[in-house]
């Protein structure tokens, strides 16, 4: 399968993101062209190149074996909302014309920010919130049970402690379900109502759902900072799970300024939905030219990357 993808001519852009909304800089990725259409490849910098090959595995599987049909022709999005003041927050969740919200907590103004974001869903909205592991038991108890206020109604937190024994001992203790990001040979059934699949990630569409097959859990949904054609894979992966309780944080977000598919492919929610497609969307050749990058040493890096990751598959 890795021969059948064009390594040698693969295309590094950074696409441009509007400051203020958490994001580290531009989105910088690689993008492989197969016999059969275009895949992203944009591991987080600070993984392993072990963990960088599912990703790589991932971005090689649209353009080679494909992926399975869906059972769905759209998806429904979750707006992600990250640690904005609680009046930004309004605005961006009134603006996306999503009825479920993703709401990034730190510790640090989140229930005024919760509160802020059902106010702007109304009372029939969904609100989940994404801690990331940074909390002990103790404090991740007495968040969530002041989140479960400021919201109404909670659809689950996910991730609000880092180890699995932490987080089974929350999950006894508190009301509101408990999401977990889901881990290759990590059993999730103990710690957790929900599982988080991350596309990229686990390696595709295919790996991911026979990871969701095997915990037996509800899943959800959730693309990394990706490009339309990285995207395409989450959405792939939400239209062909046989149940979706959720919506699914798989639209690109309103502070991404840009991107390398046309605007009538790129995966920008319209009334709450993204459309699933069979295949990515192609990059427009005068995008990929106007936000690749020519820097010698950013190529470098990636060239790099890629070939370690390839090493490791």
């Amino acid at each position: 399968m890795k021969t059948l993808i064009d390594f040698d001519n693969a295309v590094v852009v950074a696409i441009p993101v509007r400051a203020g909304f958490g994001e580290p800089g531009r989105r910088e990725c690689m993008l492989l062209e197969g016999p059969q259409g275009w895949g992203e490849f944009s591991p987080p910098p600070d993984i392993d190149d072990h963990l960088a090959a599912r990703w790589l595995t991932a971005a090689v599987e649209p353009g080679t074996v494909g992926w399975p049909d869906a059972v769905r022709g759209r998806v429904p999005v979750a707006v992600e909302v990250p640690a904005l003041d609680p009046e930004q927050a309004h605005q961006l969740v009134a603006a996306s014309g999503c009825r479920t919200a993703e709401v990034r907590v730190t510790g640090v103004d989140d229930t005024a920010r919760v509160a802020a974001v059902r106010d702007a869903l109304g009372p029939r909205g969904r609100l989940r919130c994404v801690a990331d592991g940074t909390w002990d038991v103790e404090t991740a108890a007495a968040a969530v049970a002041a989140l479960a206020r400021a919201a109404g109604d909670l659809e689950y937190v996910e991730q609000p402690c880092r180890t699995a024994e932490e987080l089974a001992t929350l999950r006894r203790n508190v009301d509101v379900r408990i999401a977990v990001r889901a881990v290759p040979g990590m059993s999730v059934g103990e710690v957790a109502d929900v599982v988080v699949l991350e596309c990229a990630s686990l390696g595709g569409v295919r790996r991911s759902l026979r990871i969701a097959e095997t915990t037996g859990l509800p899943a959800v949904v959730r693309a990394g900072r990706q490009t339309s054609i990285g995207i395409a894979g989450a959405v792939a992966l939400a239209g062909a799970l046989p149940e979706l309780p959720f919506d699914c944080a798989v639209g690109r977000p309103s502070w991404v300024s840009a991107d390398v598919a046309s605007t009538s492919r790129a995966l920008v929610a319209a009334d709450g939905y993204v459309p699933v497609a069979p295949m990515p969307p192609a990059p427009e050749s005068a995008l990929l030219q106007e936000y690749a990058i020519d820097d010698a040493d950013r190529l470098t890096w990636w060239r790099g990357r890629l070939a370690r990751a390839r090493g490791a598959l």
